[in-house]
């Protein structure tokens, strides 16, 4: 099963990204993950269930460790995908 995971972490801040938003980046980005997009405003992963429940473990104790108020997050199985 593949899913796909869209996240962002609170507070914001629009002049320069916190460090709970730079550290959930870099869980994200250093994941065996792929179609991961990073941005200003959400982030956004793919990739096999394992994988991405692993990735979402680790963001959610880093981010919150490193500062983050909030952590919103969606998954979703990605219909159609087998793998």
């Amino acid at each position: 099963m593949r899913l796909r995971v869209e996240f962002t972490t609170e507070p914001f801040d629009l002049d320069e990204a916190p460090t709970h938003a730079v550290v959930a980046r870099e869980v994200i980005q250093s994941a065996e993950l792929d179609a991961v997009d990073v941005g200003p405003f959400g982030n956004t992963a793919e990739g096999g269930a394992d994988e991405v429940l692993t990735a979402v473990d680790s963001l959610l104790r880093q981010a919150l460790a490193s500062g983050a108020t909030r952590v919103s997050l969606q998954v979703n199985v990605i219909e159609g995908e087998t793998r």
